[in-house]
């Protein structure tokens, strides 16, 4: 199961790399044209106000259809070859479900059903983002199954990728069925989670802001998320922060806004942009003497990753493992961050996370608030996470990184001399060779193999290479993370692996 959740979370990194340029889009539009957003005295004509708003209709292009681009993305992401064919089959299965379960189509085939005001509003909510990502998943499972059938000669065109479509339609009309009767109950429960934390306030946002970096090991955050930041449910964070609204507007679907916009974004910013940044310093000032430089290298680079474009599994991979107690307490300051942070009145989005970039795009649309305070609790979160991290680091004698055994400490590539070649070399010997990859595959910060001997596979060889982590979610699955260069080693690690 961890193994498929671990791909399936890959997989949503597809469609999540459209948002960066939405909220680049988004964020020059409305400095260009204020008026769009109901700013008073402002000008509603002119090349400045037309640009402005025409960059704010691209990128809302995106972010409107979210859901979509969630059913073609994820079905890409899970086919074993990542064939648009699957993504074509995503779409079929969209169209199918989101249509067959429409209010007008339920009203007639199940009038029982919609006679219950709950269930009406349910299925009036089924083009969300949650349905989509099933809809990915109904495209590419039934892309890597019939994906080489091959039929009788008479109907021999329909065979192999063109009868993904056709099976894939039938599949959604049976899963259509199914949801008619499921849908309601896993809607009511997802609005009870999303009620239930949002009636809580900012100590909701602080529960929320810890449980989402708690299930980063597992990528359930990734529901977790579906919930608050999309319009799954009727919140959808993300969708109203970036569409200018503010708390008492109405969304496209008819939702009055009853929380304040940006408040399940906002807490990730002094926690990703200097918190992280002061727990690597803690990490590298209790390294031992001569491996201050090796801890350096490992979480300092990182951490200048986090704070500019809020990447932060490099750093967390880097000792979420080694050790686990310190990656609660780093979790549960997110927390505590979180609800500091809200209640103080901060707020800032993001279209991908909450690093420098998109705090600097994001803060001229309409919810943003108090953004100058990133500095005051910048500096609070540096400390803190240092302070803790240091007094944790030592108390505990944890072995984060440059404080492991000296037998388990090796000299380690650097990623900044860009010798990704060499790196590749390194993790495919310490993954047994060629011999024993079965398939290789990358997500935005990790390499992902699928091994025969799982036996062979050596965690300490594989981490000299400079990675910041080895995860196994699976006997066979081997998860090296790497950073935001990955890319680069996996094209290197692809040729050595020919």
């Amino acid at each position: 199961m961890m193994k498929h959740l671990q791909k399936l979370g890959k997989a949503l990194m597809l469609p999540v790399a459209c948002l960066p340029i939405c909220g680049i889009l988004m964020g020059l539009g409305y400095a260009l044209a204020p008026a769009v957003m109901g700013v008073p005295n402002k000008p509603t004509e002119g090349f400045m106000y037309v640009l402005g708003f025409f960059l704010i209709k691209a990128g809302g292009a995106l972010i409107d259809n979210m859901a979509l681009l969630f059913a073609i993305g994820v079905a890409v992401g899970l086919a074993d070859d990542n064939d648009g064919t699957a993504g074509l089959s995503g779409l079929v299965s969209w169209l199918m479900i989101t249509n067959l379960l429409s209010v007008g189509v339920v009203s007639q085939v199940a009038p029982g059903m919609i006679a219950n005001p709950t269930n009406e509003v349910a299925f009036g909510k089924i083009a969300n983002p949650f349905i989509g990502i099933l809809c990915g998943i109904i495209g590419a499972v039934c892309y890597n199954k019939f994906k080489n059938t091959k039929l009788p000669d008479v109907l021999a065109f329909f065979s192999g990728k063109r009868s993904v479509a056709i099976v894939t339609g039938i599949v959604s009309i049976l899963v259509s069925v199914v949801l008619l009767f499921v849908w309601p109950i896993v809607f009511g429960v997802l609005v009870a989670i999303g009620n239930g934390i949002k009636g809580m306030g900012v100590i909701g946002v602080g529960l929320y802001a810890f449980l989402n970096r708690l299930l980063i090991p597992t990528g359930l955050h990734h529901a977790l998320n579906n919930v608050f930041w999309f319009d799954t449910i009727g919140m959808g964070d993300l969708t109203a922060y970036w569409g200018a609204l503010v708390e008492g507007d109405v969304m496209a679907n008819g939702t009055v806004i009853n929380w304040s916009v940006g408040s399940y974004m906002a807490g990730f910013f002094p926690c990703m942009m200097f918190g992280i940044l002061g727990a690597a310093c803690a990490m590298i000032r209790t390294a031992k003497p001569g491996k201050q430089k090796i801890a350096m290298g490992i979480v300092g680079s990182a951490a200048i990753c986090a704070l500019l474009c809020g990447v932060t599994e490099p750093f967390e991979f880097a000792f979420m493992f080694l050790a686990f107690p310190l990656y609660v307490v780093y979790s549960a300051l997110y927390g505590i961050f979180a609800a500091v942070t809200v209640a103080l009145g901060f707020r800032a989005g993001f279209c991908f996370s909450a690093g420098l970039t998109d705090l600097i795009f994001s803060a001229s649309l309409p919810a943003a608030a108090k953004t100058w305070l990133i500095l005051p609790l910048g500096i609070a979160a540096f400390i803190v996470f240092y302070l803790v991290f240091r007094f944790a680091i030592v108390k505990w004698n944890l072995k984060t990184p440059g404080r492991e055994d000296d037998e388990e400490a090796e000299l380690k590539i650097d990623l900044a001399n860009d010798d990704y070649t060499a790196m590749a070399e390194i993790i495919l010997e310490g993954v047994g060779g060629k011999d024993n990859l079965v398939s290789i595959d990358n997500c935005i910060t990790r390499l992902r193999l699928e091994v025969k001997d799982r036996l062979l596979v050596d965690e300490k060889k594989i981490k000299s290479s400079g990675a910041a982590g080895v995860i196994r979610p699976g006997k066979t699955s081997v998860q090296v993370v790497i950073g935001p260069k990955v890319q680069f080693v996996a094209d290197e690690f692809k040729k050595l692996a020919k």
